[in-house]
């Protein structure tokens, strides 16, 4: 992973992050993943993607502790792959990137939405800040330096004030 993120970055959250899902491949397997998808020819099928890539995608998404590969087969051996916790922690970052993408077309054509499991209802969702339940998508909510900052980071973010942190 290390060495697709540039050294000047390597502090930036963004990066690190890119790192783990930057490939485009990555993000559609960890889809059909959250879709209940385990099985190699399940993703090959879904994904129309070339034996070669998809096996080097899964085995990136395995080192870098997205997927766990489990054996389901012994003659010949066969795998599945299943989301670890991490893998599943970019379910909303998923969500919220398909919702951007069908934000930009008309409703008449998109082709995946998201529903209410229960009622069927289209969602919309939006990302919002944990402690007080506002949206952090506006301009009023900025990043700033964090503790692990160095001092170009510092430096970038110096106008942008920081409470302490609450124990």
């Amino acid at each position: 992973m290390a060495a697709k993120i540039r050294l000047r970055d390597r502090e930036c959250p963004l990066s690190t992050a890119l790192g783990y899902v930057g490939e485009w491949w990555t993000l559609l397997i960890l889809h059909d993943c959250f879709d209940g998808y385990t099985r190699f020819d399940q993703f090959q099928a879904s994904l129309k993607i070339s034996s070669s890539m998809l096996t080097s995608r899964l085995k990136t998404l395995v080192a870098n502790g997205l997927l766990e590969k489990k054996p389901y087969q012994s003659n010949p051996v066969r795998h599945e792959y299943h989301l670890t916790e991490l893998g599943r922690s970019l379910r909303p970052v998923i969500v919220a990137l398909a919702a951007w993408g069908n934000s930009r077309l008309d409703p008449a054509d998109r082709s995946m939405i998201l529903v209410d499991s229960e009622t069927g209802v289209e969602a919309e969702p939006v990302l919002v800040d944990a402690k007080t339940g506002r949206r952090v998508d506006g301009e009023e909510f900025v990043f700033a330096a964090g503790p692990a900052a160095s001092a170009a980071f510092r430096d970038r973010y110096a106008d942008v004030g920081v409470a302490p942190v609450e124990s």
